[in-house]
């Protein structure tokens, strides 16, 4: 019983995440996680229940990691087209030489797994979608502010950037170009249908 008490379950959860990340799902095996979490096969089976499970939680742990940010960086400026450009910029450019992997967990994660992990699939697309009614509600605030023009569409904007932050961190993953995805990030908010209105 005292045995199972002495780790501390929110590092093992965030170093599982972080392997998690790093090789995805069935690239991580139980010996890999031992080795990470430091900790017995059978005390991750009594604490998590499986493997699956441990997914599942460091997939929780990744949003509500990347929700913490977003609300940081709202809170970091009065401007919403603002905030979600520094959001951009931090997930995109300031994690590239501290995050196990260059693509979004969720979008690897909905890469890699099939229909006989439908679970965890659907949970990490669950994710996903969150992320997109989030910025929903900020590019709301954004047209609420007269940042963007009132006959936005805030939904449509919010794919729109959901497929650019995709389409940006796979760009510097394959390129290896961090100035260039900085330099697109920049234009994304000052272009079209991005652009800030200047009244």
């Amino acid at each position: 019983m005292s045995k199972y008490a002495k780790f501390n379950r929110e590092d093992v959860i965030e170093k599982a995440t972080n392997l998690y990340w790093e090789k995805g799902f069935h690239g991580t095996s139980m010996r890999n996680l031992q080795d990470v979490v430091d900790l017995r096969p059978g005390s991750i089976y009594a604490s998590f229940g499986s493997k699956e499970c441990l997914f599942k939680e460091a997939i929780q742990h990744y949003a509500d990691t990347s929700g913490a940010q977003l609300r940081q960086c709202l809170v970091d400026s009065d401007s919403p087209l603002e905030a979600l450009k520094s959001f951009i910029k931090c997930i995109v450019i300031g994690s590239q030489n501290t995050a196990p992997s260059g693509m979004c967990m969720l979008v690897k994660t909905i890469a890699e797994l099939t229909d006989e992990h439908q679970e965890l699939l659907s949970f990490a697309k669950e994710k996903m979608a969150a992320v997109e009614t989030e910025f929903t509600k900020i590019i709301q605030q954004a047209i609420d502010k007269g940042e963007l023009d009132k006959s936005s569409d805030p939904a449509k904007l919010a794919r729109y950037l959901q497929v650019q932050i995709i389409g940006l961190r796979t760009y510097i993953r394959a390129n290896n170009n961090v100035s260039a995805g900085n330099e697109m990030i920049d234009d994304l908010f000052s272009t079209a249908p991005l652009r800030m209105s200047k009244c």
